[in-house]
């Protein structure tokens, strides 16, 4: 059975730093995709950031240069750096991995809120 356990979020001023966590169990993150979304209130889940299977990152323009995507293979985990927090970072983030197997398989974490204010 895969799992996959956020950690880390809270609250925190503007321009602060949180690292969330992505801990899987029951899956290999060093093999598969990976990637980490957020939703805000009233607002569609958007793509923060994403590690292909190859080690390709790629970054939401809103977030570039201020979050940072790594994998723990050691831990299969995977983290989000995320510095320089604004206001507008404040979502519920979420951790994603993708595996094909016989078919595409699609795994979401239960979320974890990220705060930012004054």
């Amino acid at each position: 059975q895969v799992q996959l356990v956020e950690s880390g979020g809270g609250l925190v001023q503007p321009g602060g730093s949180l690292r969330l966590s992505c801990a899987a169990s029951g899956i290999i993150v060093r093999n598969i995709p990976m990637a980490w979304f957020r939703q805000a209130p009233g607002k569609q889940r958007e793509l923060v950031a994403s590690i292909s299977s190859g080690g390709i990152i790629n970054y939401d323009d809103s977030v570039k240069g201020r979050f940072t995507t790594s994998r723990d293979n050691a831990k299969n985990t995977v983290a989000l750096q995320m510095n320089s927090l604004k206001p507008e970072d404040t979502a519920v983030y979420f951790c994603r991995a993708t595996q094909m197997t016989t078919k595409l398989n699609i795994y979401w974490g239960q979320g974890t809120q990220v705060t930012v204010s004054s």
